[in-house]
């Protein structure tokens, strides 16, 4: 599970309560020219557009959203939020994606729900994301396939952007809480998206050794390929802690790693070998 949070640093979320297609948002029944500028403007920005929904019945009066979030390296992410009731309002999305945006906005909870996708994800999601939504009910969405389906239930935190994997409500709640109160531990953490998969299993070893922290305060100095796989420095930003991870890159047993895959398949993993405090 480790070094498996898929990269991004934006993400575009649309409010869609009903049934989700495989693809996602590239399929709804929306017009052709519409799901296309939003698409286009998306990638050119390097963000992910996910389909969300609250958890439960919906008020049919409510005005369905849109958001476009994104990760700041300084911690001063940026959130952009709007409305839609016909789709020509979902071309706010372009314009969105090119904006500053604001600070100051708590995270969301993303929890994949997207059952089409896999099953596995609203099997294990939905219980998630009813026990998140019961605490955090403002911050809590289920959303469309996020990657490693095989990990469910699977939680993003955006845009902080990182990615939980292996959880059940009441793992859940408690992992949120940490979270929001600074306090990152390894145990369910994938990654973090804004880095590359060595340096992610090099973030949550360093966790294992130094204890929970705040998503900024590791600082990655840098990664560089050795003997047997990677070896990843690290420092702990304010009292300035190194850690020195060094990692074997391996392929995994081939597994089934979707519920829709063909057949087993296998994936490149990183193993910390070795990790030096100072």
């Amino acid at each position: 599970m480790l070094g498996t949070a898929s990269p991004g640093r934006s993400w575009v979320l649309v409010e869609h309560p009903g049934r989700w297609p495989v693809r996602g948002f590239v399929d709804l029944p929306l017009a052709l020219e519409i799901r296309r500028r939003v698409a286009l403007a998306a990638a050119g920005a390097g963000a992910r557009i996910l389909l969300v929904r609250r958890h439960g019945r919906r008020d049919g009066d409510e005005a369905l959203r849109w958001a476009v979030v994104h990760h700041e390296d300084s911690g001063a992410h940026r959130q952009t939020w709007g409305t839609w009731a016909d789709e020509d309002d979902l071309l706010a999305l372009p314009d969105a994606l090119g904006a500053p945006g604001h600070t100051g906005h708590p995270p969301v909870l993303l929890v994949c729900a997207h059952g089409v996708h896999d099953t596995c994800c609203a099997v294990r999601g939905r219980p998630v994301a009813a026990a998140l939504a019961a605490r955090w009910p403002e911050l809590t969405w289920e959303c469309s396939h996020v990657g490693g389906d095989r990990f469910a239930a699977n939680l993003v935190v955006a845009p902080d952007g990182v990615y939980y994997g292996g959880l059940d409500a009441g793992s859940a709640v408690d992992v949120v809480a940490d979270h929001l109160a600074g306090r990152i531990g390894p145990t369910f953490l994938r990654g973090y998206t804004t880095l590359p998969a060595p340096e992610q299993v090099a973030v949550v070893e360093a966790l294992r050794v130094l204890g929970p922290l705040g998503r900024h305060e590791l600082e990655v100095l840098g990664s560089e390929p050795a003997e047997e796989g990677w070896e990843v420095r690290l420092r702990r930003r304010g009292i300035g802690t190194l850690v020195t991870v060094q990692l074997a890159t391996e392929r995994s047993r081939p597994e089934q790693l979707t519920c829709r895959a063909a057949g087993p398949s296998t994936v490149a993993s990183h193993r910390a070998t070795a990790v030096h405090v100072g």
